[in-house]
């Protein structure tokens, strides 16, 4: 099979409030950087971007880490 056909794909998930609140140009000087998480889904049954409620340690809370892009 090639490799771009594959049905479960590798997606990098990544945190939304870390990412809206400009940690990442540290803005707040508690977090030190964005949380990310590595998952696979599949590609027939989850055709959109993939949103789960993960634990940010930057954060020090659940927040929702939305798929982005590679």
């Amino acid at each position: 099979m090639a490799k771009g056909k594959d049905v479960r794909v590798r997606v990098i998930l990544e945190c939304n409030s870390c990412v809206r609140n400009g940690i990442n140009i540290n803005i707040n000087k508690e977090s030190r950087g964005i949380s990310r998480y590595i998952t696979q889904k599949n590609r027939h049954n989850t055709p959109s971007r993939l949103e789960l409620r993960k634990f940010c340690p930057h954060c020090y809370k659940h927040t929702i880490h939305g798929e982005i892009k590679k």
